[in-house]
C-alpha cells in the first residue's frame, strides 16, 4: 500500500484556523465588547488598558508583540464604535450597506501578503503590513464580517436583546438566529420575565 506523506510547513502548523474567517470575527466581537466599555469591558465608559485589549488579541492567535499605546486603544476603541454599527443592522442589506461604507472609507486596496515570507500568504485590506493597530483592526474586521455576510446572505452578527447587555456576538449555523450573546442572558431574560408573569 502506498502512503503519501503528509506535506509540513516550516510556518506554524495552526495558522490558518487562527486567522480562519470566523475566528477574525470572532475576534472582532471580542473586541468590540472589550473596547465598548460593555459587560466583557470596563462598565465605565473609561478606555480599558492597553494590557487588557493585548490580551484579548493574543486569545485570538496574536503572536507577535503586541505593543499597543492609549493613543492605539482609543483608536480601537473609534473602530469599535463603527463596526457595532454591523452587528445592530436588522438585515443583510442593512449590514452589507454599513460594511460598504466602512470598506469605501477606512480601507486599503485589497492585496495578499506574506508578511516577508513569515506566514502563508493571506488577504489584507490595511494599507500595508505596518499599518497602524486601529487601521488593521477595522480592515480585518470588515473583511471577516463581509465574507460572513457573503457566505451566510445574513447580517453576520447581532448585539445581544438583553437589556441589561450592550455585547455583541457572531451569529452563524443553521436553525433560528440567536438573540443572546450567552446561555446567562437567554436564562437571565427567562427568570424575568417568569418572575413577571408570576
Amino acid at each position: 500500500m502506498r502512503y503519501i506523506r503528509p506535506v509540513t510547513s516550516p510556518l506554524d502548523a495552526d495558522w490558518s484556523t487562527r486567522h480562519s474567517v470566523l475566528t477574525t470575527a470572532r475576534r472582532t466581537a471580542a473586541l468590540v465588547n472589550a473596547l465598548g466599555g460593555g459587560p466583557s469591558g470596563t462598565g465605565t465608559g473609561i478606555a480599558p488598558a492597553p494590557q487588557a485589549v493585548a490580551e484579548v488579541l493574543r486569545a485570538y492567535g496574536e503572536t507577535g508583540p503586541v505593543d499597543l499605546t492609549p493613543r492605539d486603544v482609543d483608536g480601537m476603541r473609534a473602530a469599535a464604535d463603527l463596526l457595532r454599527e454591523v452587528f445592530a443592522a436588522d438585515s443583510a442589506d442593512a449590514a452589507a450597506h454599513v460594511l460598504n461604507r466602512l470598506l469605501g472609507a477606512h480601507t486599503g486596496a485589497l492585496r495578499l501578503t506574506s508578511h516577508g515570507g513569515s506566514t502563508p500568504w493571506h488577504p489584507h485590506l490595511d494599507r500595508d503590513d505596518d499599518a497602524p493597530w486601529p487601521e488593521w483592526f477595522l480592515a480585518s474586521s470588515c473583511m471577516a464580517l463581509a465574507v460572513l455576510l457573503w457566505d451566510h446572505q445574513r447580517p453576520p452578527g447581532r448585539v445581544c436583546v438583553s437589556g441589561a447587555c450592550p455585547d455583541v456576538f457572531i451569529s452563524r449555523g443553521s436553525g433560528p438566529e440567536r438573540r443572546y450573546c450567552s446561555r446567562r442572558c437567554a436564562t437571565r431574560e427567562r427568570v424575568a420575565a417568569h418572575r413577571r408573569r408570576g
